[in-house]
């Protein structure tokens, strides 16, 4: 069973996967481009393919980890946060490594390897985003729920 704490709509989770891939994308891709001296406007639209297929990964990946927990009914500690990290990052690379050594004109080994830069960014960003996203989001439920009940 969820509760306000777990339960998240439809414009929740789009709104959460645009705040996450907008703040990314405007870390990744001034700075892909500079790591791999390519125009910022190759690099950038590349980010934002992978913006896009990230967003859509995310809301599904998610709505899928929020049943997870409603079903099983563990919560968010280190550990948990940790695994969801890693299993969000996973279904990544199977989505987006063939599109970058695609667009960029490399072979999948080195697309491999550059996501596997991606992802030491990633993890970190990850675990650091939805924590905080849950910090906040936690107040605020609570707020609300204080404010109605008077």
């Amino acid at each position: 069973m969820q509760t306000s704490l777990t339960a998240r709509s439809f414009t929740e989770r789009a709104g959460h996967a645009v705040a996450f891939e907008l703040i990314a994308v405007a870390i990744c891709a001034p700075a892909l481009a500079w790591v791999m001296d390519r125009p910022l406007a190759h690099v950038g639209a590349l980010t934002a393919m992978f913006s896009a297929v990230a967003m859509l990964w995310n809301m599904a990946f998610n709505a899928l980890f929020d049943r997870a927990q409603a079903r099983i009914g563990f919560e968010r500690r280190i550990g948990i946060r940790m695994l969801h990290a890693v299993l969000f990052e996973l279904g990544l690379i199977v989505l987006l490594v063939p599109l970058a050594a695609w667009w960029l004109e490399i072979s999948l080994l080195e697309a491999l390897l550059l996501d596997i830069g991606l992802i030491l960014f990633f993890l970190p960003y990850t675990l650091g985003f939805n924590w905080i996203y849950d910090i906040l989001r936690e107040r605020y439920v609570r707020q609300n729920a204080r404010a109605v009940r008077g």
